[in-house]
């Protein structure tokens, strides 16, 4: 089976640069792929992407040996053995609140006798190898995402639950549920201190902790606060970025010019 690079980086005690996709196109994923990503993730919760483009998607990037994942938009049985079956190599599952919802998630991701994941990997065979079968349990990783109250109570519960590879910080909902301002690189105190005690959870635990950022220098300060699995904004972000930033350049320097009307 096609090694799962992931695993092999936090065993060394690093942390994954992780990508993430939202818009639906086979090649602006594969633009992303060859960006120096250690995996990218298909939004398939928030974003626009259906199931029948993730697949194309999926395509593009197994051309190069970034890991790719996908976060679902629900803890859905369904919806999770399919993309699993597309070949993804792990899932981010959104509102994991208790101990019973992670469990759920996990059983849904195992075939027996850790869980009752129906057999079908029709492209997932392909991608990572006919010996799929034999290493997809224990190879495949499993994410629940920690971004409410309840789940913060219940967060030494959901991380003792066996085959919970990583949680994943959804800093947005995390912040609506503190009541704050719902945004990436939190700086409000509420969030901070709760983002700080699910890493401290996770390192106890032995399990990995992940979070969204919306720039280098705050995903570099989560890695030093012991995040070891950082996703930097999204294809949609950085294409907005880069295209004000060239448009407003081109339009400050014209008009001082006098070749651009002022607005």
């Amino acid at each position: 089976m096609r090694e799962n690079t992931l695993r092999a980086i936090w065993a060394k005690g690093g942390a994954v640069v992780n990508g993430w996709l939202a818009i639906p196109s086979a090649f602006s994923a594969e633009v992303m792929a060859h960006q120096g990503f250690d995996s990218l993730t298909i939004d398939m919760q928030h974003g626009v992407v259906d199931y029948q483009v993730a697949v194309t998607m999926l395509q593009a990037i197994a051309t190069t040996p970034v890991i790719p994942l996908a976060r679902v938009p629900w803890n859905d049985p369904g919806r999770l053995m399919k993309i699993l079956d597309a070949g993804v190599y792990g899932v981010i599952c959104p509102m994991i609140n208790t101990r019973a919802e992670a469990e759920a998630l996990v059983a849904a991701c195992k075939y027996p006798p850790r869980g009752y994941r129906s057999w079908g990997p029709v492209r997932a065979s392909l991608y990572a190898g006919a010996d799929y079968g034999d290493h997809a349990n224990q190879d495949l990783l499993v994410i629940p995402m920690i971004e409410t109250a309840e789940a913060l109570k219940n967060l030494d519960a959901i991380l003792s639950v066996p085959g919970v590879d990583a949680v994943y910080v959804g800093p947005g909902d995390l912040s609506l549920a503190l009541g704050c301002k719902p945004r990436l690189d939190q700086t409000d105190p509420p969030v901070v201190e709760a983002q700080q005690r699910i890493v401290e959870a996770c390192k106890h635990h032995g399990v990995v902790a992940g979070i969204h950022n919306n720039t280098a220098a705050y995903a570099l300060t989560m890695i030093e606060a012991g995040y070891q699995f950082v996703t930097l904004a999204s294809d949609s972000r950085f294409l907005a970025a880069r295209a004000g930033e060239e448009v407003t350049a081109v339009r400050k320097s014209a008009t001082k010019a006098g070749r651009l009307p002022a607005y």
